[in-house]
């Protein structure tokens, strides 16, 4: 028999810029709602090791028993602490995924932070000073390792958690000027390669919800800021039901 399952995802979440009260608020409504979350990175404003506890604390303290999985974004690396918010919110609970896979109820899940580049033709190639080559090299480490991640998955249905957006569709909305610093085509092929079924990121704020790539993978961008936007009259969350095929 297949069984539906539902997951609630988020990104952009600035702890403590959006203060914890409220996050502690949204995720007792998705643990009522939802049985995965998922976080798409900036989970932290600054990536300090105190703002990562406060974050924690209110995981807890909303009592949320579903899985929690989970990727750091930009935000999370601006101190040069991502090993120490990594661990805080692993010991919470949270599936903490870089490069790395998990199963739930027969889904399979795959993290990768991503990186920027820029879409299509209007992809940055490694060309010229070695600044630019080490960007381009950056963003295409991150799509092998989305790559390696989604190889491993056994499963039937294959879920994509970024935070950099995979296609250009998901950041239409933000100005044309910042679209290589939101995304990377890079991350398109992978899911088209493997057949996810679903990829959710964050980072674009003034992006749009939802796209598809080339190979018809859904897209879902679940920036807070975007969500709020969207859905002006319900807490900052997406669902998107996956049917488990046994």
């Amino acid at each position: 028999m297949t069984e539906r399952i539902r997951l609630a995802a988020i990104a952009d979440l600035h702890c403590p810029r959006t203060p914890p009260d409220i996050w502690q608020s949204v995720f007792s409504r998705v643990a009522q709602d939802a049985d995965v979350l998922l976080l798409g990175g900036d989970l932290t404003d600054h990536g300090r090791s105190e703002e990562a506890h406060l974050l924690a604390q209110a995981l807890t303290a909303a009592a949320v028993t579903i899985p929690v999985i989970a990727v750091l974004g930009n935000h999370d690396y601006e101190a040069g602490q991502p090993e120490e918010v990594n661990q805080i919110l692993s010991a919470a609970g949270v599936h903490m995924l870089d490069g790395d896979i998990c199963e739930i109820q027969g889904i399979g899940f795959a993290g990768v932070k991503g990186f920027g580049g820029g879409f299509g033709q209007a992809s940055l190639q490694p060309w010229g000073e070695n600044a630019t080559k080490q960007f381009v090299e950056e963003a295409v480490g991150e799509a092998m390792k989305l790559e390696s991640a989604l190889a491993k998955l056994r499963t039937s249905q294959r879920i994509a958690l970024l935070h950099y957006a995979p296609i250009r569709d998901t950041v239409t909305g933000e100005s044309t000027e910042i679209f290589p610093f939101l995304g990377s085509s890079r991350l398109e092929e992978p899911l088209n390669r493997y057949a996810v079924t679903a990829a959710f990121h964050g980072h674009a704020h003034q992006g749009s919800l939802e796209g598809r790539t080339t190979g018809g993978t859904a897209v879902y961008n679940v920036a807070a800021p975007l969500l709020q936007k969207v859905f002006p009259d319900r807490p900052p969350f997406h669902i998107v039901e996956i049917q488990d095929m046994p």
